[in-house]
């Protein structure tokens, strides 16, 4: 239970940063530049691919024998 609200609060966070990019985008300057938001993004994308790699690979998740 524990990996799933991790994942979840990964991919909240994944998307309020890709939300918090686009008045930056839509403006054009302010404080903060683009690339920190979209890299913030991209860094916890990473870090959620890999923790899934791990759970798979440790047995705590089971990928889905028949996915039809």
């Amino acid at each position: 239970m524990l990996l799933k609200a991790i994942i979840v609060c990964l991919l909240v966070f994944i998307v309020l940063n890709l939300f918090r990019a686009l008045p930056v985008m839509l403006q054009g300057k302010q404080a903060q530049p683009m690339s920190r938001h979209l890299g913030r993004r991209v860094l916890f994308s990473v870090f959620l691919f890999a923790l899934l790699l791990i759970a798979l690979a440790s047995g705590y998740i089971t990928p889905n024998p028949r996915p039809y």
